[in-house]
């Protein structure tokens, strides 16, 4: 093992295996409630910055579709290099000293944001936001999973996905009362409080965690998946492999989706507020899909519930962009909700039940998540470019994207063991 990631393990053991082995289970209840209290402010912060920025971009730039798009794939290449290193950073180094250091980064990236108004001001704020946001995704999931077993880590990963999701749906639907009553002040003014907030319960999660008794060292048991997954046809690290290459494509899908909202809404007449409520319905069905994966467990390792959600993707993206009607709006979100949900919860889950590395494997999650971001409306906003007298033609390539990735999926399925 390298010199640096032995040292990250062993402190990542030292503040978390002794909490999972101690008798002070108070103690371990604060911190696990902790480290969710975290996810679910992050989840308030980066929905509302991310998603409304392109509310500020068509409103005081002019950005329509094509803009909005190269912006979120700024922020999706970005987000794939820095969440990789971010993962393994927090592997190495500890898990409290990326979180210190990523809302750090965030704090001085929303006072870029504020400081510089004009357009390259909110293009550098925007990347400088994205890399420090990369050492917190990755540090919460593994910190949620350190130290469970195979049940435990199932419950883990079903809390963890139900409140960002629940706070992602509550930061969207109220995101547009916010901006338009606050604008660009509450843009950047409501994600500087939050962080500031998360800075500050880092630390005292930190010192409450140095604070528990120390077991006898021992070396931890290694993680091994569930029962589930020794029953089927293909090994476990197979199901990872396709929940990698599906969790992309669905971020493809999603940020094709949130960058085109503002336009989304001016063809239905909607204000930023109404736009807020109504297109936040697919948040909530995606909420209520993770609420009952996490307690239906029948999905884990059957590979025919991920290939219906990743149909439902595509049909259900097809039908949000090119709807002409506001019933055909709704129909597609609530699709499109149930699909991500139980594709983005088999990526996470796969990433925590297969192998023990949960800081880097929460790390190559997020980097493909990131991938997607960046792959997707990129291929949306050149197809607009070449194609400017037809307004859905970043709808057709995106939608010829995700055909590809279910291609790909049924190859991996389907290919020979090694």
């Amino acid at each position: 093992m390298h010199r640096g990631a032995q040292y990250g393990a062993e402190r990542n053991r030292h503040c978390l295996s002794r909490a999972a082995r101690s008798t002070d289970a108070v103690s371990l209840r604060q911190l696990k409630i902790g480290y969710f209290v975290i996810e679910a402010l992050n989840s308030i912060a980066a929905t509302f910055y991310l998603y409304y920025l392109f509310f500020l971009a068509r409103d005081e730039f002019g950005f329509g579709n094509r803009g909005n798009l190269f912006l979120t794939a700024l922020h999706g290449g970005v987000y794939l290099v820095a969440s990789w290193l971010g993962g393994k950073f927090a592997q190495r180094h500890g898990y409290f000293t990326a979180l210190r250091l990523g809302f750090s980064g965030m704090l001085v990236a929303l006072v870029v944001g504020w400081l510089f108004p004009g357009v390259v001001g909110q293009v550098l704020a925007l990347a400088l936001l994205t890399a420090p946001i990369c050492l917190t995704w990755p540090t919460l999931e593994a910190l949620v999973a350190e130290g469970e077993d195979f049940r435990g880590t199932a419950r883990m990963v079903g809390i963890y996905n139900v409140v960002w999701a629940g706070s992602a749906a509550v930061a969207y639907s109220l995101g547009g009362w916010w901006w338009e009553r606050l604008g660009r002040a509450g843009l950047y003014g409501i994600p500087f409080a939050i962080v500031l907030a998360q800075l500050g319960l880092t630390l005292w999660l930190e010192r409450a965690a140095a604070r528990l008794p120390k077991a006898a060292p021992h070396a931890p048991p290694s993680h091994q998946p569930e029962d589930a997954a020794r029953r089927q046809s293909v090994p476990p690290q197979r199901f990872l492999q396709m929940a990698w290459i599906a969790n992309p494509f669905a971020y493809v899908a999603i940020n094709t989706v949130g960058a085109i909202i503002p336009q989304l809404a001016e063809r239905f007449q909607l204000s930023a507020t109404q736009s807020g409520v109504f297109c936040s319905l697919w948040f909530y069905v995606r909420l209520v899909a993770f609420i009952v994966l996490w307690q239906w467990t029948g999905w884990h390792y059957r590979f025919r519930w991920l290939l219906a959600a990743f149909l439902g993707l595509i049909a259900g993206f097809a039908t949000l962009v090119l709807a002409s009607h506001l019933w055909m709006v709704i129909t597609a979100q609530v699709i499109f909700g149930v699909a991500t949900g139980l594709i983005y919860y088999s990526s996470l889950f796969y990433s925590m039940d297969v192998g023990d590395t949960k800081g880097e494997h929460g790390g190559l999650h997020e980097a493909a998540i990131g991938a997607g971001v960046c792959g997707g409306p990129l291929l949306g906003a050149v197809a607009l470019s070449l194609v400017p007298a037809v307004p859905q033609a970043g709808a057709y390539a995106v939608t010829g994207l995700l055909a590809i990735g279910l291609a790909g999926l049924l190859r991996v399925r389907f290919r020979r063991a090694d």
